[in-house]
Order: C-alpha cells, then sequence, then structure tokens
C-alpha cells in the first residue's frame, strides 16, 4: 500500500505541475480562468492513482523505461478517448484535436514513468 500511495503522490505532482507548465504558463489551450486549482489536484491524483495501482498491483512496472512505454500507449487511448467526447458537439477540427491527444499522451508517459520509478524504489 505504501508503494501506491507514495507513487501516486509523486505522479500527481508530476502531472499537476506538467499541465500547470502546458496549459497555465505556455498557455497552450484555451481557458475560461474559473477553473477550481482543487478539483484539478484532485483530478490529477485520482488518474495518477489509476496508474499507481495498475503498475504496482496488476502489471508490475516499475522502471522509467516501462512506465514510459506504459504511459504512452494508455495516455494515448485515454486522451482519444477524451478528444473524441469533447468534439462530439460537431467542433472537429484535425490540428488542435492532433496537439492535444500529442500533448495529453506525453504528459501521461511523463507522469507514468515517475510512478513506475518511484513504484520500482519501494519495497
Amino acid at each position: 500500500m505504501k508503494k501506491i500511495i507514495l507513487s501516486s503522490l509523486v505522479g500527481t505532482l508530476v502531472y499537476y505541475l506538467l499541465g500547470w507548465i502546458v496549459y497555465g504558463l505556455l498557455e497552450i489551450s484555451e481557458s475560461s480562468g474559473n477553473e477550481s486549482m482543487v478539483f484539478i489536484f484532485l483530478g490529477c491524483l485520482f488518474y495518477a492513482l489509476v496508474f499507481a495501482v495498475i503498475f504496482a498491483r496488476w502489471a508490475h512496472i516499475s522502471t522509467l523505461k516501462s512506465g514510459f512505454k506504459a504511459g504512452f500507449i494508455l495516455g494515448l487511448l485515454y486522451t482519444l478517448s477524451w478528444q473524441f467526447f469533447v468534439t462530439s458537439d460537431g467542433g472537429f477540427d484535425l490540428v488542435p484535436f492532433v496537439k492535444e491527444v500529442l500533448i495529453g499522451t506525453l504528459i501521461t508517459a511523463i507522469m507514468a514513468s515517475a510512478i513506475a520509478y518511484v513504484s520500482g524504489k519501494i519495497e
């Protein structure tokens, strides 16, 4: 349980900070400016927790490289799924769609590699 808690906390911080850099500082996507940082943090926490549980309990993923690979695949699938939901209102534009998929996939892969690394260091 210690492995899951610590790796998910590290993953949460990595995911939150990368999101802040990409979406906040670099202003990659439009924002209403009314986002709740508490809810964003909680979203990051539970997303990281999913990876921590999968990596520690079922997949035994415990290295930067294996975490990045698994995170890339899972991140790609999840981000594609989410982007299709977001564009379901009929406003499909290929360039922003691909950009969001790439960003989401890379951020998830980096977060997952951090989770796997921490998970591999804790007994």
